[in-house]
């Protein structure tokens, strides 16, 4: 179809084409059409029909030989529903359709709207911005006011319901969608009612072709149970995705059901009439809904938002979890946290020494960037199982629990100066943890590199310490970018710990070592209970540190081998490398070398915690559809808060407000043990 000429007057087109019977059906009269009259005062077009009816007849008479023939079902059951099972085949189908649109049957409906609509979001805002009255008039004069009580009209909407029963019931019907809504495994299926219903409403339709429904109507009551019977299915299924996990093959599949269930009762409601205007109102309605169906047939943007959200949704949640343990309440939990962090410092100093160490073996980038993850891999691996804390884990965990408490619905009443003082509580457990790590990292480095300086009479910081010293300055390094990266890593480990906790519950891992007998019959009952909980609790912090590492050790390389200058700043290997170019130095730097370098390990750190915690409260805000205007008050009362208690956030003082937000921690927290 060309292009039109938008000056186009309507007036001319309607000379050109309907000042005689057209019996052509061609489209691009119609099209012609169109284009003129969006460039017009509809008012006017309405006019001229009004004082041309021999126009205006010839119109009709186009418009009703375009349509004759011309099947529309798919236009119901096809446009705006997802048409794959799996996410990335449904975006790769629709990214080409966007680019090369496929070939559709010429005797269609949906050929007619891809061929006449250039632009329909935009066509059809436009329709929807016409006065109603003025709407109504153009369909009465042309003879389309009325098509919805047309037999073979209802006869293409019930045909298009069942298609779409037939499928949602396959779907339903798979064990593992079942298997996500068991409350409905003892009770008549609402899938197969609904499809039964519909069945019999086309029987009654092939005898009586006059038949129309209302809304008392038995028939359309039953549909309409069964169709909120099959919805609730979806949303318990959705609801217990928590409890049983879920896979994204699963995820597309519920909400293909959805829509097809939506579908079919948007359409049913087309089929009732209880008065006179109701004819009109439901013809123009089933116009609106068609082009509206075929205006988002390959939007991207809805596909990613509706395929992701629930598992981003899930990822949180397990983060959430977690989270729950980096959030310090009393002065011993507050210490309890400084000793892990200090842990962890003592293991971070190691690393910095063993990564410069690795960095003088001679070998390829590869192996290089294979030394450098395994090395901190295997640290941060170590750190967790052994129960250390390392800093900027947190942020990721913490911004899905603190997302978790504002979303759940038992707190929209709650006292946001509670919320106010339970971030103070995080803060002040970030803050302790970062100087667990700095203080413990800074001198394990420094003792480590002067004991081997001792043991092999050679300091090995020497060739080194200028280029430590040099990424700690960021007005001559990209210590600020670097320091990002890290925490973009630290958000992505975050969403891998959440993602396996999740595959863990929907594949039922730990179950399955339980019962499993070849380790049950070589080791025992006992050690495969011990080895399913340890599993549970252990495995995603195991795979999500260890990811952690090799991102962290293999940016360099990797940049490096692409020529581009990337690499990683972390507040606490910043503060064993601060040590090792110091001693590397003899300590003989100026005061701007020590300062700056100083100041820089903790920027590194707040752009670390700044960016890991931005993202991850981000997908938790997403993934629980909160609309961000919904917090600012939240957000100005912690400002508030921190202007009156600034201690608070660096200091475990004891306030009235301690029980209660413990409690309203406590309570929004899913007891997961229990639910298992």
């Amino acid at each position: 179809m060309k292009f039109f000429n938008s000056s186009t007057n309507f007036e001319s087109v309607l000379k050109k084409y309907f000042s005689f019977k057209n019996e052509t059906l061609s489209l691009e009269p119609f099209a012609e059409f169109l284009e003129s009259v969006k460039t017009a005062d509809f008012t006017d077009v309405l006019n001229f029909l009004r004082n041309h009816p021999n126009f205006a007849e010839n119109f009709k008479y186009y418009i009703h030989n375009i349509f004759k023939g011309r099947p529309f079902n798919l236009s119901l059951t096809e446009a705006n529903i997802l048409s794959e099972n799996a996410f990335f085949p449904e975006l790769k189908k629709r990214i080409l359709n966007k680019v090369l649109p496929p070939v559709e049957n010429e005797k269609t409906v949906w050929y007619m709207i891809d061929n006449v609509s250039l632009r329909p979001k935009k066509d059809l805002k436009y329709l929807h911005n016409l006065p109603e009255n003025e709407m109504d008039e153009f369909l009465t004069l042309i003879g389309a006011s009325d098509f919805i009580i047309k037999p073979n009209v209802k006869k293409e909407l019930i045909f298009s319901m069942n298609i779409l029963s037939w499928r949602v019931t396959g779907m339903a019907m798979e064990v593992e969608v079942v298997r996500m809504a068991p409350q409905y495994r003892n009770l008549d299926n609402p899938f197969l009612a609904l499809q039964n219903e519909l069945e019999a409403l086309a029987e009654d339709l092939a005898k009586d072709p006059e038949m129309q429904l209302h809304s008392k109507d038995s028939r359309f009551k039953q549909i309409k149970i069964y169709s909120e019977q099959c919805l609730e299915f979806v949303n318990i299924a959705f609801k217990n995705s928590d409890k049983y996990g879920i896979s994204g093959k699963i995820n597309q599949s519920l909400l293909k059901i959805r829509q097809q269930t939506k579908r079919i009762y948007e359409i049913v409601q087309l089929l009732v009439i209880d008065n006179e205007e109701d004819v009109l109102i439901k013809s123009k309605q089933l116009v609106f809904n068609i082009l509206n169906y075929k205006s988002h047939k390959n939007n991207i943007a809805d596909l990613i938002n509706d395929s992701t959200r629930l598992i981003s949704h899930l990822i949180t949640n397990h983060t959430a979890e977690a989270g729950t343990h980096y959030i310090t309440s009393t002065r011993k939990e507050y210490m309890t946290m400084f000793y892990k962090a200090s842990g962890g410092g003592i293991i971070v100093g190691a690393l910095c020494v063993l990564k410069m160490l690795y960095g003088y073996i001679p070998g390829s980038d590869f192996s290089h960037a294979f030394l450098y993850s395994m090395n901190y891999a295997m640290g941060f691996v170590m750190i967790y199982l052994m129960g250390f804390t390392l800093a900027t884990k947190q942020p990721a965990m913490t911004a899905a629990t603190m997302t978790k408490v504002l979303s759940e619905e038992g707190n929209s009443q709650r006292n946001n100066t509670e919320f106010a003082h339970l971030v103070s509580k995080l803060f002040r457990s970030q803050f302790i943890a970062f100087v667990g790590n700095v203080l413990l990292a800074f001198p394990i480095a420094l003792a480590i590199i002067y004991g081997l300086d001792v043991f092999f009479s050679q300091n090995l910081a020497v060739d080194r310490s200028d280029k430590l010293l040099k990424d700690l300055d960021p007005f001559k390094s990209k210590a600020i970018l670097h320091a990002s990266i890290a925490g973009f890593y630290l958000f992505i480990s975050g969403i891998i710990s959440g993602n396996i906790g999740n595959n863990s519950v929907f594949y039922q891992i730990p179950e399955r070592i339980a019962k499993n007998l070849s380790i049950r019959n070589f080791f025992g009952k006992k050690f495969a209970k011990g080895l399913s909980k340890y599993y549970a609790k252990n495995w995603p912090g195991i795979v999500s540190n260890f990811w952690f590492g090799v991102f962290l050790g293999a940016t360099a390389p990797v940049g490096m081998f692409f020529g581009l200058d990337l690499d990683i700043r972390h507040i606490t290997f910043a503060a064993g490398n601060f040590a090792l170019g110091l001693y590397g130095k003899d300590f003989s730097v100026d005061s701007y070398t020590f300062w700056i370098s100083f100041v820089t390990v903790f920027l590194i750190g707040f752009f670390n915690f700044l960016v890991s915690f931005s993202l991850s409260m981000f997908l938790a805000f997403r993934s629980r559809k909160m609309n961000f205007g919904q917090v600012s008050e939240i957000y100005k009362e912690i400002f508030r808060y921190f202007i009156k208690h600034p201690l608070k956030f660096f200091l475990p003082l004891s306030s009235g407000l301690d029980k209660k937000a413990d409690d309203l921690m406590s309570s929004t927290i899913s007891n997961k043990s229990e639910e298992h």
